[in-house]
């Protein structure tokens, strides 16, 4: 069994936002998947199917961003999850929009998110697929201006202009997911990275 976990924050004032691609792409993965975010566990909304053989737990944290961990490590706890069964799905400003990048491990590279999951979890060597929502201009900002325009920017929704990217994204994030699945975390970095 595989947990997929998308973050973001809920409610619908947080759907469109940046910050949400996680969300976002787990719930296009869900529909192509025919798996519905049918219950509450954890903290969560998890759906459960199968999908290339494969029993999966696809879950979507309650919690805010910044406390992932909570849901996810209850998660993990509850479906027995070992760390290379985990694979989370995140926003990352330090890729361009509509890159993708996989990899096993490593630091949370500020994203409070990713963060927060790690020290519930105590590990970090679980699988992430990063999204690119690109970082915002801070040409000529003071530094404390700084941290207000990069929360201000996830925190925004994708203009229409970003829209044709995002719709491709999702859907090469589909892929990849179903690559990891169904293949193996080395065949998704090579195809997808």
């Amino acid at each position: 069994m595989k947990l997929i976990v998308g973050l973001g924050n809920p409610g619908a004032a947080y759907t469109r936002n940046r910050h949400n691609i996680g969300f976002m792409c787990l719930n296009r993965f869900a529909r192509k998947h025919g798996i519905r975010f049918a219950r509450k566990q954890g903290y969560a909304r998890i759906g459960e199917g199968e999908v290339a053989g494969i029993k999966l737990v696809l879950a979507r944290p309650q919690t805010m961003m910044n406390l992932s961990g909570q849901s996810v490590s209850r998660l993990v706890k509850r479906f027995n999850i070992s760390p290379e069964d985990l694979i989370i799905i995140h926003d990352d400003l330090d890729l361009p929009l509509g890159k993708v990048r996989i990899r096993q491990g490593g630091r949370p590279g500020g994203h409070k998110g990713i963060e927060s999951t790690i020290a519930c979890l105590g590990i970090s060597n679980f699988i992430r697929v990063r999204v690119g929502i690109s970082r915002p201009d801070l040409t000529g900002s003071a530094d404390m201006d700084r941290d207000a325009e990069v929360i201000n920017h996830v925190l925004s929704d994708f203009d229409a202009s970003e829209n044709k990217i995002v719709a491709e994204v999702m859907n090469k994030v589909n892929e990849a997911i179903l690559c990891l699945i169904s293949e193996s975390l080395t065949a998704a970095m090579n195809r997808y990275n």
